[in-house]
């Protein structure tokens, strides 16, 4: 058994280095259309839209419907209710998704007055007295790490629930 053991160990260390290169080669040539170094996505200029796909359509799905499978809540008429209560304006630029994105704090501000817009996906759910996030806004607020996000979440349906906010957003009772 014991020889059988050294004669596998010597088989593996006497296969070819080649095979198990962990180090890119530096004499690698870019596939075709990749010769120049990508942009950052924070300096990508992208529209709203398009940062939606590409930073939260992969949970909350093409519409903001959610997916209560994978814990993720839906937005569409329904993510203005948290500015409707205290600390959900904050929640909303905390949630680790957004924070933690790749885009700039003027791409997130962009972007949350795009998803609450009460024409398109936040619908009637967006107050009427709503104010637009601002770069400066989102650039303090995002750096406030969001240590609990269920426990944080269900405080604020609560604090919806008690307003008398109906509570649709695909995820059942907190």
């Amino acid at each position: 058994m014991r020889l059988l053991i050294l004669a596998g160990l010597a088989a593996v260390l006497a296969a070819p280095p080649a095979l198990a290169r962990a180090i890119p080669d530096p004499q690698q040539k870019p596939a075709p259309g990749n010769e120049a170094p990508q942009t950052p996505i924070a300096q990508a200029g992208y529209s709203a839209a398009t940062n939606y796909q590409l930073q939260c359509l992969g949970c909350h799905l093409t519409h903001g419907e959610g997916a209560p499978r994978n814990d993720t809540p839906r937005m569409t008429g329904f993510v203005g209710n948290f500015l409707r209560v205290e600390g959900g304006r904050d929640f909303l630029v905390r949630v680790p998704g957004v924070a933690q994105s790749a885009l700039s704090d003027a791409q997130i501000a962009e972007l949350l007055n795009w998803i609450l817009d009460p024409q398109g996906m936040a619908g009637a759910s967006t107050p009427a007295d709503f104010r637009p996030y601002s770069a400066t806004e989102v650039g303090q607020v995002r750096r406030q790490a969001l240590l609990n996000l269920p426990g944080t979440r269900a405080e604020l349906i609560a604090r919806m629930r008690a307003q008398g906010i109906a509570i649709d957003d695909g995820m059942g009772t907190p």
